[in-house]
């Protein structure tokens, strides 16, 4: 009973926040006191932000679709999810699940980065909806308030349907046109230094790089070191421009941090966030391990206590907790490394307006977090998934994960999943193709049946 009391109470007051949120944000935006508000205009940046978080859940729960469907039977989906089968027909094909899931990496944070831009307040003395001014500096100064409609809205409950409903969820040309996207971006060859990480990393660790390919032919490795190089020189600009913005103190930091303090924020956060997106590549690499090759490093057997108990809950639970704490890290980046001259201040380098203009989007710190804080993160703790446990910051990182969870600041994404659900009309894979357990008794009677 006090379980379920507990439950009700988080969902309620979690809910009530995620509305709160939304409403001083839309405020906000209607008093032209944002940047694209007060720039352009306030529709503009209402169309922007809310566009970006419906991309931005379709862009999480697109993920989720297309990892958990290659195992399972297109035939079984052809015709009641024509959508979905022609984007599994491409993901299947080859290596095109790998290519999708880098490129996606790098949408993820150039929609978090829009959407700093386009509801986050620039004048945060300014008095909404008569409210004191501390609740201003609480969730709009800080961010949490933008941060909260992220989770909730664009991440966490996208990943809650598409989770359950993964036919469903990708059965849609927006989601299509999502995949297509992502994959065109990593094609652009802008992510392609990753790759150079990748061979460099397997090496380290003795394994042999598997690929569903062909190998390259002569004019393709030429084209794809020709984009790994390309790519490099893209990340140290990006570095170079940035950390040229940091120094003068020319980005939307919050006033009054030093520029050297900025900037060890700046690695600190990207640190944070590459340490979470390897904790999660490194904690399914050993779920299936014995406990005694777990259990060789007493951190490592720290954690791996910690997140295999409480019946196996603790691992969704770190989830959870990851995507707050990662999202949040997102923002704090967003808003360290967005650049923004002061008055009077030439152009970064004293390049050209229109160059200067890009800057100001907040791509090339998108760019810089998603190789840096994110891939090659990912890529290490795959490598050497015992080695990344074997820290103190993974035990003090998943016990932190787990104490956002607990405190159900988030837990309005399954209220906002549910209501969507109920509009759209999802409903669970197996009403479609049944279980798993289902599908395989149904493929052995058919071995069985044919002569």
């Amino acid at each position: 009973m006090a379980v379920k009391f507990g439950k009700v109470f988080r969902d309620v007051y979690s809910s009530a926040l995620l509305v709160f949120c939304t409403v001083i944000i839309m405020s906000a935006i209607f008093m032209e006191n944002t940047k694209i508000g007060k720039d352009v205009h306030p529709w503009l940046s209402f169309c922007l932000l809310w566009g970006g978080l419906a991309w931005l859940s379709m862009v999480e729960g697109g993920q989720a679709s297309l990892v958990g469907l290659p195992p399972v039977d297109m035939a079984l989906y052809e015709a009641s999810h024509p959508i979905s089968h022609k984007i599994m027909t491409v993901i299947n094909k080859g290596d095109n699940l790998d290519r999708y899931l880098m490129g996606r990496q790098f949408l993820v944070l150039a929609l978090v980065f829009l959407e700093n831009l386009a509801g986050h307040p620039v004048d945060e003395s300014l008095q909404i909806l008569g409210m004191p001014l501390w609740v201003n500096k609480a969730l709009l100064g800080t961010g949490l308030g933008l941060f909260f409609m992220t989770a909730m809205i664009g991440k966490i409950s996208a990943q809650v349907n598409a989770s359950r409903c993964m036919l469903d969820y990708v059965n849609s040309y927006f989601a299509l046109f999502t995949m297509y996207v992502s994959m065109a971006i990593e094609i652009s060859g802008l992510l392609h230094c990753c790759y150079l990480a990748q061979i460099i990393f397997a090496w380290a660790a003795g394994q042999t790089l598997e690929s569903k390919e062909e190998p390259r032919t002569g004019v393709q490795s030429i084209f794809f070191w020709v984009r790994v190089l390309l790519s490099l020189a893209i990340l140290v600009f990006a570095f170079a421009v940035t950390l040229s913005a940091l120094f003068n103190d020319q980005t939307t930091m919050w006033e009054g941090v030093p520029p050297t303090v900025t900037v060890v924020l700046f690695f600190l956060f990207m640190a944070v966030v590459g340490m979470l997106e390897g904790m999660q590549i490194a904690f399914f690499a050993v779920a299936k391990m014995p406990e005694e090759d777990r259990s060789k490093s007493t951190w490592a057997k720290k954690t791996c206590d910690v997140l295999f108990a409480n019946e196996g809950r603790n691992l969704p639970g770190f989830m959870v907790g990851r995507q707050m704490c990662v999202t949040l890290c997102f923002f704090i980046i967003a808003r360290v490394t967005t650049i923004k001259l002061n008055e009077g201040d030439d152009n970064v380098f004293g390049l050209s307006d229109g160059a200067q203009a890009f800057f100001e989007t907040g791509l090339l710190g998108a760019l810089i977090t998603t190789i840096v804080a994110s891939i090659m993160w990912q890529l290490v703790a795959s490598s050497f998934p015992m080695a990344f446990l074997s820290t103190p910051f993974t035990y003090v990182l998943l016990r932190w994960c787990l104490f956002l969870e607990w405190t159900g600041l988030c837990q309005g994404s399954w209220v906002f999943a549910m209501i969507l659900r109920k509009i759209v009309g999802y409903k669970r894979d197996e009403v479609y193709i049944g279980t798993a357990e289902e599908r395989t008794a149904k493929s052995a009677a058919k071995n069985s049946a044919e002569p």
